[in-house]
């Protein structure tokens, strides 16, 4: 039977497509017509394309598949304007509701939906494990109450009979990063020369190779209805910059701004450039100033215990994506490795 993977051509989708073809499994991908979809080329896989806002593209997507991985998201460290508000609540909540609708429908057997640990609640005293609820009244970013309203998609679709789980991602580092992501730029601009500040925090990273792990593992084991929080690492940013030291052998910013004055700095921004370039990427809002300061840390025992669930490292991860990037020709200090035409990698050995 065929699985259907969302969001294929993002760093998770990317990552889980390749090992999922040297597993030997059938792929179908779900793709956006005019999107940027370069991390499936000369992959062997079926493509479909529709936008799931469409629940009739939906239906049709999911047809004849036994599995579903459900990865695409609308990820924005932004609050914005009520219309990019709207975007992610209908890409990232109605988005979800439909594929899950349509997969009850056609009678998929099981569908792993990824989550976001920013959906998970805070512990202040001890890492947050899966029980921790999220606080609605909270501040957070559109992004993160969306997440927590596509978990109450999971469950509602879980009461009418599917088979759903829920696959809690941390921040993901590691190769196979084409659009690239947040992280994967800010590691390109460190060793571009490029970064010219940071803000001292800490997050919970996971590696590509461990995100996918989970993905499977959630997929082959979790329980119905359940959800899993994967994480490889946690990293303050002061610990992440010395490993891009380490591997990229540039020297980090010198500018090292306070989190108080970046945030003060962020929340005008933030009430000023949503309206004048709505679209315009950036580093550092209020609320990934916030994210950064709650140092949130992740409690994996429920994946390790039920799963078998084991972490790898991060640096590996981050030196892997390092080297994908060098390959790419996107960092420029690192000169591109030649292979043969006859060399085939396989997904596990891109991870080493």
């Amino acid at each position: 039977m065929t699985t259907l993977i969302t969001g294929a051509s993002g760093h998770l989708g990317a990552n889980l497509v390749r090992r999922l073809l040297e597993d030997g499994h059938s792929v179908r991908v779900l793709l956006r017509q005019g999107s940027n979809n370069t991390a499936v080329d000369g992959l062997n896989v079926e493509r479909v394309y529709g936008d799931l806002r469409d629940r009739p593209a939906m239906n049709a997507a999911v047809q004849g598949c036994d599995r579903i991985y459900h990865c695409a998201a609308n990820v924005s460290i932004l609050d914005g304007l009520p219309q990019l508000r709207q975007e992610i609540y209908d890409c990232n909540v109605i988005g979800t509701r439909n594929l899950l609708q349509a997969a009850l429908a056609a009678g998929v057997s099981k569908v792993v939906v990824t989550g976001s640990f920013s959906a998970v609640g805070h512990n202040l005293s001890q890492p947050s494990d899966e029980n921790v609820p999220f606080n609605p009244f909270g501040n957070h970013l559109p992004y993160e109450f969306s997440k927590s309203f596509v978990e109450h998609e999971c469950l509602k679709a879980f009461a009418d009979g599917l088979n759903v789980v829920i696959a809690v991602s941390c921040a993901i580092l590691g190769p196979n990063d084409f659009k690239p992501s947040r992280m994967g730029r800010t590691l390109v601009d460190f060793a571009n020369g490029k970064l010219p500040a940071y803000v001292p925090g800490g997050f919970e990273f996971v590696s590509t190779r461990d995100i996918v792990q989970g993905h499977i593992l959630a997929m082959d084991k979790g329980r119905p209805g359940q959800k899993y929080i994967f994480s490889t690492q946690f990293l303050t940013v002061d610990e992440l910059m010395n490993i891009f030291e380490e591997i990229t052998g540039k020297s980090r910013p010198r500018l090292r701004i306070p989190s108080l004055l970046m945030a003060a700095i962020a929340s005008t921004a933030d009430a000023i450039l949503p309206r004048l370039f709505p679209q315009m990427p950036r580093r550092f809002t209020s609320g990934a100033v916030r994210i950064l300061q709650m140092y949130r840390k992740a409690d994996c025992q429920k994946a390790n215990n039920e799963l078998g669930y084991q972490p790898t490292s991060i640096r590996q991860a981050i030196q892997a994506a390092y080297d994908h990037f060098g390959q790419r020709g996107i960092i420029q200090t690192v000169t591109p490795v030649v292979r043969s035409p006859q060399t085939k990698e396989t997904y596990s050995e891109i991870q080493r």
